[in-house]
């Protein structure tokens, strides 16, 4: 315990070092509390080190309790945004917007292919098309172009 008291901002660096440590590795940025306490020891310990703060438990305790509610106050709503999953809709561009004439029929047993910018795609669609329909492409996938009839 001496040598925590002769030494608290080497100390506060470490125990704010080994919460981040805990925080990313063992809850995976689950919680974000470590994440606020581990920081506002750095910061602090990083401050008394400089001489900016004076160097005793009782600072270092206030100071600790203010940083990581500010802290929490400015990166909860930034870091839960992080968290959400990502929007997974179709972006509509021009790729989207080109439309043909059909050379073959189109159901789900046959391999219809159309040339587009030097690729062959496979086109699909939900429902049975015939050869010569006017299509449009609603979707595309990995080498594969969903068209339906205008």
């Amino acid at each position: 315990m001496e040598l925590v008291l002769n030494n608290l901002p080497q100390a506060l660096i470490i125990i704010g070092i080994l919460a981040l440590i805990i925080e990313v590795a063992v809850l995976g940025f689950a919680t974000f509390v470590l994440l606020f306490l581990g920081l506002s020891l750095i910061f602090s310990g990083t401050m008394m080190y400089a001489g900016l703060l004076a160097n005793d438990w009782m600072t270092a305790l206030w100071v600790n309790a203010v940083l990581t509610f500010v802290l929490a106050l400015t990166l909860w709503k930034p870091l839960k945004r992080l968290q959400q999953p990502s929007n997974n809709e179709q972006v509509n561009n021009d790729f989207a917007d080109i439309d043909f004439v059909l050379e073959d029929d189109l159901n789900s047993n046959s391999q219809v292919f159309h040339s587009y910018s030097g690729i062959q795609w496979q086109l699909k669609s939900e429902q049975p098309l015939s050869k010569g329909t006017h299509v449009k492409v609603v979707k595309k996938t990995v080498g594969v172009m969903w068209v339906k009839e205008i």
